[in-house]
């Protein structure tokens, strides 16, 4: 498998910009609240600690047959102040075990200042497409049980839940058809 690189994503509203370092000061801000990291785990990281781990999602996989896809969501701000973060999105796509294609662990996170926008789901949406154009056959998310609005997020994509769990995490599926 050839590593898949990231590239801008437009949708309406947003842009999706390939993660850098140097969005780690902003990003810091945008994933401060302390209430964010309920679901997800946590606490909220430094600009010099999301900065150290942004380089190393930024270089890379060290396996050739897995690529790490991160994007940072980029919303215009209200009264046209320009833009700004307001989230993330990612992906690791990997070979599939049966060989049939592509499989993407997908994932998505807004910042409490711009959560029930909408921006989750469009982001997700653009993501998904973006991975589908690339061949991508599988998705799969893992959500807390609890965590309604990312659940509906991943309804929207068409991601369904199963029986399945992985740390503490019920396991979303859904298989392309092409």
């Amino acid at each position: 498998m050839t590593a898949i690189l990231t590239a801008a994503i437009d949708t309406e509203r947003l842009t999706l910009l390939p993660l850098r370092a140097e969005h780690a000061e902003e990003m810091a801000a945008v994933l401060g609240d302390p209430a964010l990291h309920r679901y997800i785990g946590g606490a909220p990281a430094t600009a010099q600690e999301l900065r150290k781990r942004y380089a190393r999602m930024v270089a890379g996989s060290p396996l050739p047959v897995i690529s790490w896809c991160n994007w940072v969501i980029s919303v215009e701000e209200e009264a046209g102040r320009g833009r700004c973060l307001a989230g993330y999105v990612q992906a690791t796509v990997t070979p599939s075990r049966d060989g049939a294609g592509l499989v993407a662990e997908i994932a998505w996170v807004v910042g409490s200042a711009w959560q029930g926008r909408g921006i989750a789901k469009e982001a997700a949406r653009g993501l998904v497409r973006w991975l589908e154009e690339r061949g991508v056959g599988t998705l799969i998310a893992h959500i807390h049980p609890d965590h309604l609005a990312s659940a509906a997020v991943a309804a929207s994509v068409g991601l369904t839940p199963t029986n399945q769990w992985q740390n503490g995490e019920v396991r979303w599926r859904r298989r392309v058809v092409s």
